[in-house]
Parts: structure tokens; sequence; C-alpha cells
């Protein structure tokens, strides 16, 4: 796997479909606060289009964005329920009034949150393919097809995929970190570039999907 290729082309894709195209941006601004229209058009993005979609059709995009967005919160599920578990019980812990309870509380939240990072990164390897098969198959059963997806991960390696998320993380998150410390002007500069981020990573995830041939 080609990373230094596909975040070229990541980069490329966002030059087009942004800095060639004003409006489109503008929309898209917009579309990343109303947020179902920024994930529709994530979705037709993972759908293989070799060109950046239009965003002429508001509504189609919201829906299609809802329906993603329904796709990755039940993926999501188990991660809730652990917070749920270990972070409710905790915070009661915490708020009971004994320094005992407190301590036991301080201990639970701890292995809660490294309980619910560890889940959340393992539904997250699996979420990222079932959102692009979503996507290809309109399906919803076809997004929690887990043999298939298990299947679609095994062909291009579970070490290529797993390098090829970190890259796409590493790369947002320092540009993110960068803007972080910028007072005002980085909030402002976020925002702006917020469909910039989601279209670099929706194209990318796509050319990793297509790196090899998907599971029946």
């Amino acid at each position: 796997m080609d990373y230094g290729t596909m975040l070229g082309d990541a980069l490329d894709y966002v030059k087009t479909a942004l800095i060639d195209n004003y409006m489109r941006w503008l929309i898209l601004i917009i579309g990343s606060i109303i947020f179902p229209i920024l994930m529709g058009y994530t979705l037709r993005i993972y759908r293989g289009a070799r060109t950046p979609p239009e965003t002429d059709d508001l509504v189609g995009l919201f829906v299609d964005g809802i329906k993603l967005f329904i796709v990755q919160l039940i993926w999501a599920i188990p991660v809730i329920i652990v917070g749920v578990i270990f972070m409710g019980s905790s915070a009661a812990l915490l708020m009971s009034g004994s320094d005992a309870a407190a301590a036991a509380g301080a201990g639970g939240l701890f292995v809660g949150g490294l309980i619910m990072f560890v889940v959340a990164i393992i539904i997250a390897l699996f979420a990222t393919i079932a959102g692009v098969r979503f996507a290809r198959t309109d399906s919803f059963g076809e997004a929690f097809n887990f043999r298939a997806i298990l299947e679609h991960i095994g062909r291009i390696g579970w070490g290529s995929y797993i390098v090829a998320l970190l890259i796409v993380i590493v790369v947002i998150g320092v540009v993110s970190t960068i803007l972080g410390v910028i007072p005002i002007l980085g909030w402002l500069l976020s925002i702006i570039l917020a469909p910039a981020f989601s279209i670099f990573a929706a194209r990318y995830i796509t050319q990793i999907y297509d790196s090899v041939t998907a599971p029946n």
C-alpha cells in the first residue's frame, strides 16, 4: 500500500472539491454545522466518485448523512454501554461523600476510560469499513455484515490497514493541534477547514477500501 500516493491523491481531491469550487466549500462549511449534510457528502465520496460529488441536492445529502449517522451510532453502541456502566458507577462513588468511595470512583474512572478507549479503537477499525460498505450497497444489513467486513480487512492486511488509518489520524491531528493553539483565528480556521478534513479522510479511506476487491 503506497501511503504517500494515497495522501497525495486525497489532497488533490480536496483541492478539486473546495479550492476549485468556492461555492461548494461555502455550502459544506454550513454543512459542517448542519452535520448530516457533510456526512452525506462523505457517504457519496465513499461510493467511489472519482471526481468530487456535487452539492446541488442538499435534501439528498441530508438524508444520506442521517443514514450514515445511524450506521455509525449503532456501531458505537458497545462504547456507549461501556461508558454508561463504568463512568456512571464511578461518578456515583465520587459523589457519595466517602473518601474510600471517592478513591474507588477515581480508580473506576481511570479503568473505565481505558476500557472505553480500547473498545472505541476496536469498533472504529470495523466501523470505518462498514461505512464504506454501506455506501456501496445502500444496505443497513451489509453495514453490519461482520464476516464480510472482517474478510475485507484481512484482504487489506491488518498491519497495513492499521498503519494507513494511523497516518491519516496523525496528519489531521497535527493540523488540528496547530490550529487549536492559535487564539480565535485557529477556531475560525477549524470551522473553515472542517469540510477539507472530512473530504480528505473520506477520500483516503475510500482508497484503503478499494485497495482490494470487496467480499460479496
